[in-house]
């Protein structure tokens, strides 16, 4: 976790708001749900470039310990007790909207292999001697015109007994909580206002120079760009050495 009023008063300083204009908390708690997210996805466009070098395939056991440390914190397991928990709608289970990529499905404590929706309807319909069953479950992914996640399951037996999901949730949306005295806003740390960065401590350096990034833009202080995006490119190849 990263603490989200230790960024705000970093990227003021920085900012210089006396002479730069001032960064609002609902633009700043914007800006911070924007730069999360977008260090959120480079993990999985970082665990991509690594399984196109290596050919290893999967990303909880094969990566950058680095990565993988930054990722295991919205690794999640979604074990319902009961059909009940799931919504299910079309004959299909829809995922929690906090779910982001599906990792692995499982049918009582059995994997179930990944099929494509077109190979997964051939199969569920197919002969005795092939359809899947209870040691050898099968599921599929689909989205609906609204994107919303649905998974199709098939042990041989009710369709969504004993399911259950491991997937990567998405971050919490971070946000700066005040009370204005004065006309001041001033932190309020109570957590039905505050919801710091969801991420690894390391990430504090990048969430400064995204942030700046995205409020020199909105601000059109091109100074302010280009020191978060100049800041940014450094750490990114302090990274990579």
């Amino acid at each position: 976790m990263v603490n989200i009023d230790t960024v705000y008063q970093q990227v003021l300083a920085i900012a210089n708001k006396e002479q730069r204009g001032y960064i609002t908390p609902q633009e700043f708690s914007l800006f911070a749900n924007l730069a999360q997210r977008e260090i959120f996805e480079q993990y999985f466009y970082d665990i991509n470039n690594f399984e196109i070098r290596t050919g290893l395939k999967n990303i909880n056991k094969e990566t950058t310990n680095l990565v993988k440390q930054k990722l295991d914190i919205f690794y999640e397991v979604y074990d319902p007790d009961n059909v009940a928990t799931w919504q299910v709608i079309d004959n299909a289970i829809e995922l929690l909207p906090e779910i982001y990529r599906t990792v692995m499905v499982s049918v009582d404590g059995v994997q179930c292999d990944y099929l494509d929706p077109k190979e997964y309807s051939m199969i569920i319909n197919s002969g005795y001697l092939t359809r899947p069953n209870a040691i050898s479950p099968v599921y599929t992914e689909r989205t609906t015109v609204v994107t919303t996640p649905r998974i199709l399951v098939n042990n041989g037996g009710p369709v969504f007994e004993g399911v259950s999901v491991e997937a990567y949730r998405l971050p919490a949306e971070p946000s700066w909580g005040y009370f204005v005295i004065g006309g001041k806003a001033l932190y309020d740390p109570n957590p039905v206002k505050t919801t710091h960065f969801d991420l690894h401590e390391s990430e504090l350096p990048e969430l400064i120079f995204k942030i700046l990034k995205f409020a020199g833009i909105s601000m059109k202080h091109q100074d302010i760009l280009q020191s978060g995006q100049g800041m940014e490119t450094l750490e990114k190849q302090n990274e990579k050495q």
